[in-house]
């Protein structure tokens, strides 16, 4: 597979990663079958894992942390997870609760999750704010990077990054996402610029892009990011994820335009729901 470098880290990596949130009960994967997939995954050269502890309350980076401890696979790979709490107490609880789940005193990425509001983002940055824990945890060793994810509104990540020099960034990058708040057309040129490292998420928009499977992983990997992350279930998915990305050859802008405006349709919120106002109402997030 193509690597890419991974902003001003060093670090390179396939532009396949692993989303490890559909490797729990909840989308009928045994934990035999997560471990055999993780394995699979890095024997194929995937090395770079994205967890949360909001997935599956703890259990997606559960078994992550016992795919690699049962195989010694933790030194092969980078492990990026997640808080969810706005506070520094609160952020550094969810830490120390990660860490053990994954096994590890250790993680090489840790995010800022889900920022979808400037009031969440002003939250994170203020005295006993999020962002603190994230800092004192690199100081301590616990982390080596520091990272910011957004979903909804590309300027409350552009907001971020001009505040603090993130070292990445997980945005919301499949091809119906360019249709409405895009962060390929408003995030990527400045972070680009400033040296983030750009994973790229929602590649398949739920599934909604299932129909169009090849051009939607194919419009992503064509866009200037570091990797994109895509959820894996089963062997066949990761499979067939790997055959599409071996064979990557980058969409010309015609091509990108004509995907385009094959799935035009899906831009409304009952599609987008990561951009609506709360996941579930049908109604446009408004700036």
């Amino acid at each position: 597979m193509e690597k890419r470098m991974f902003g001003r880290t060093g670090q390179q990596f396939p532009l396949l990663s692993f989303g490890a949130q559909r490797i729990v009960d909840e989308h009928n994967c045994t934990e035999e079958e997560a471990i055999a997939i993780v394995n699979r995954a890095i024997d194929e050269g995937i090395t770079y894992f994205d967890t949360a502890p909001s997935y599956s309350k703890g259990q997606s980076e559960e078994r992550l942390g016992k795919a690699l401890t049962l195989h010694g696979r933790r030194k092969d790979v980078w492990i990026a997870t997640k808080t969810n709490d706005r506070t520094r107490d609160g952020s550094l609880k969810l830490l120390e609760e990660s860490l053990k789940r994954l096994q590890t005193d250790h993680v090489e990425e840790w995010r800022l999750h889900n920022i979808m509001t400037m009031e969440e983002l002003d939250k994170c940055f203020a005295k006993g704010g999020a962002l603190e824990a994230l800092i004192e945890a690199k100081e301590q060793g616990m982390i080596k990077h520091i990272s910011i994810s957004g979903h909804t509104n590309p300027r409350v990540q552009l907001e971020a990054i001009d505040r603090y020099p993130f070292d990445s960034a997980l945005v919301a990058l499949s091809a119906a996402d360019h249709l409405v708040y895009s962060f390929a057309h408003e995030f990527l040129p400045k972070a680009n610029e400033k040296g983030i490292a750009v994973i790229g998420m929602k590649v398949m928009a739920l599934g909604k892009l299932a129909p169009w499977y090849e051009k939607a992983l194919q419009y992503t990997f064509s866009l200037p990011i570091s990797t994109s992350i895509v959820g894996m279930e089963s062997m066949e998915q990761l499979e067939k994820n790997l055959s599409i990305a071996k064979s990557f050859k980058p969409m010309t802008e015609l091509e990108q335009l004509a995907f385009l405006k094959e799935i035009m349709h899906l831009a409304n919120p009952d599609v987008l729901r990561w951009k609506s106002t709360d996941w579930v109402s049908g109604e446009w997030y408004v700036r």
